[in-house]
């Protein structure tokens, strides 16, 4: 290993310059990480220990190097460590540096919302790994920063009440949180008659695996009131000063989703989420057209192109992406600078860990258009001791501090971790080291070349 100081002196003496003391070479060479020669890494290990109740269960990545360097990512919430232990025997033997390279690797085996947790996991254990071994932060590497602290809302636990939602809301206000989001769905009038018009024997509830469309469920007139009345009652609450976003209506129809926005309008809401799935851009832009209030979609979309799409269409006002399901931290760096020139701004939906949450803040960070972020874990007391490098609480007056430290700014209390442990902590994976199959996408252009084996 080269001695850099020991280098950088004898530069300096064969240039003639002698003024530059023991101090100076301190200050020159205090920000090389001499523990690293990223020209020589190597990717040797992916090993996984899976957090719950944080509160969703978070699978968190270790990438480790030949160097003794190691990157942490993160698997998006509720997701299988399968996705990304299947990805094992592809990343062995690289130099994490090449994050891109390594991406384009490896994307084909992500997919929508959480299929792509794999994916997105190891690109940004691979972020933390090349800021390690350059000792610079992710945000610098994506071009440097627009803002030195990042917006958030709060998941806030729901009420049938809207009096209770309210004063939780409130107090949201009262902590710092200057942008708001609440949950309004059907579920709210689940017991009440003469609210939901649905087939004999729909469940309100099956929308979970039937597109919106496809239930048969709409609102009556007296069911659009009374969710429309639950959100005056709120804003009674927290005033017309903050923006107040809307998300989990459930899953009706597109009408039902027109008549129902129309009714809320008057509430000023900042946008409206995922009215119907993202896969139907001509019916979402068939809603925005007809409701003044922003639409805002996003958040199991895999890759730029399908956020491209709804910009080109301008079938939303506002793009969500998960950037543990969007493809990580440059690809969402990627979808916010292309949806920005068509006036469209990113916030950005997470419900992770402290490990995801840092890669959300470096690309919030780097990103111009950026809104505002989401985080699903104020309200759990030991979130923000699972890692140390950085401000506590993490999330402090409704904002993020941007971490100066190198790669994602954080590392693990393995204390606190191993307390809230699904399984062991980074067990060995060495089953995984040689999954192999023929991965190419196009067809061999040298005859009789064989698989890799």
């Amino acid at each position: 290993m080269i001695d850099r100081r020991r280098f950088v002196a004898s530069l300096a003496g064969a240039l003639g310059l002698a003024f530059w003391d023991d101090q100076t070479l301190d200050a020159i060479t205090g920000n090389v990480n001499s523990n690293s020669k990223p020209s020589e890494l190597k990717i040797t290990d992916l090993r996984v220990a899976t957090i719950t109740h944080a509160p969703m269960r978070d699978p968190i990545l270790r990438i480790d190097t030949n160097q003794g360097i190691y990157g942490l990512g993160e698997v998006r919430d509720g997701a299988s460590p399968t996705y990304a232990l299947m990805l094992k025997s592809r990343i062995l033997g690289e130099n994490p540096c090449n994050v891109d390279k390594i991406f384009r690797k490896i994307r084909q085996f992500g997919g929508e919302s959480r299929q792509a947790g794999g994916v997105c996991g190891i690109e940004m254990a691979l972020w933390d790994l090349a800021g390690k071994a350059y000792n610079v932060p992710v945000y610098q590497m994506l071009g440097g920063k627009f803002r030195d602290k990042i917006r958030c809302y709060a998941d806030t636990t729901e009420s049938d009440d809207p009096h209770i939602y309210g004063d939780r809301l409130k107090k949201r206000k009262e902590q710092g949180f200057t942008w708001l989001k609440m949950d309004l769905g059907i579920d709210l009038m689940k017991d009440k008659p003469g609210m939901i018009t649905r087939p004999e024997g729909v469940l309100i509830t099956q929308g979970a695996d039937t597109p919106h469309m496809f239930t048969g469920i709409e609102l009556t007139p007296k069911g659009i009131e009374t969710m429309a009345n639950f959100v005056s009652v709120v804003r009674d609450y927290v005033g017309y000063d903050v923006p107040l976003s809307c998300d989990h209506f459930g899953h009706i129809g597109v009408n039902s989703c027109i008549r129902l926005g129309k009714a809320l309008e008057q509430y000023n809401v900042a946008w409206l989420e995922d009215m119907v799935p993202w896969q139907y851009p001509a019916l979402l832009k068939e809603i925005k057209q007809a409701v003044n209030i922003p639409l805002c979609t996003g958040e199991d979309i895999y890759l730029k192109e399908g956020f491209v799409n709804l910009a080109e269409q301008h079938a939303v006002d506002i793009l969500h992406p998960d950037l543990a399901t969007s493809g990580g931290i440059l690809e969402t760096k990627k979808i916010g600078d292309a949806i920005e020139q068509y006036g469209i701004p990113m916030a950005m939906h997470f419900a992770g860990s402290p490990v995801s949450c840092m890669a959300n803040v470096h690309c919030a960070a780097a990103t111009n258009n950026f809104l505002v972020l989401e985080n699903h874990s104020v309200d759990v007391p030991w979130w923000s001791d699972l890692v140390e490098g950085v401000e506590k609480p993490i999330v402090n007056h409704g904002f993020i501090a941007v971490p100066d430290a190198p790669g994602l700014g954080v590392t693990l209390n393995e204390a606190e971790v191993k307390k809230h442990l699904d399984g062991g902590y980074f067990d060995p994976t060495d089953e995984w080291n040689k999954e192999r199959s023929h991965d190419r996408l196009w067809s061999m252009t040298v005859r009789g070349t064989p698989p890799r084996t």
